[in-house]
């Protein structure tokens, strides 16, 4: 440790330190035992700034991560039973109204025709529309068989949500009815 020392200035303009006690202290940052003298270093502030800067990215990652996931998983529900979502051709609805016509003339289903061999009775009438119908339905009727095993299929090795999968076994089972 050091003391209390005088300094003399010389005429020269040199000074000189007179010191009360001895002191055996070197400059090399030992003391007077031969300890090391303990020095406090601050920490580099670049440390801080590098680390910020990691922080930052990886919460710039989280959150593209979290983003893209939304963004799929939009993507994938806005897709769900769209396939499936088949416009019925309009020869239903017209067999619907033939229907509603004849049971209006006075036709009740399950009623044997008065005239078998009428060209223009109820019956007559309806076979028709009906077969109409059944024609229109074919394609839709074949795609749809067609799209069913490939859906089991996606299905059975998850690659298809349950939702996509429900929607084609309803249109599946409402066209074979």
């Amino acid at each position: 440790m050091s003391t209390t020392e005088e300094a003399t200035v010389n005429p020269d303009g040199s000074t000189t330190f007179e010191a009360n006690e001895t002191v055996n202290a070197t400059f090399d940052g030992t003391g007077t035992d031969g300890e090391e003298a303990i020095v406090s270093k601050g920490s580099d502030p670049a440390i801080y700034f590098i680390i910020g800067i990691l922080l930052l990215v990886v919460l710039y990652m989280v959150y593209r991560y979290q983003t893209k996931k939304d963004e799929d998983d939009d993507f994938f529900s806005e897709l769900d039973g769209e396939k499936f979502n088949l416009k019925l051709p309009a020869a239903v609805e017209e067999y619907y109204q033939i229907k509603e016509k004849c049971e209006a003339a006075g036709w009740k289903p399950g009623e044997k025709p008065a005239n078998p061999g009428a060209q223009n009775g109820p019956h007559r009438v309806l076979a028709q529309a009906l077969m109409k119908r059944c024609i229109a339905d074919i394609p839709i009727v074949t795609h749809i068989q067609k799209e069913s095993t490939g859906m089991n299929k996606l299905y059975s090795q998850s690659m298809c949500s349950v939702k996509q999968w429900r929607g084609g076994q309803t249109t599946a089972a409402k066209g074979s009815s």
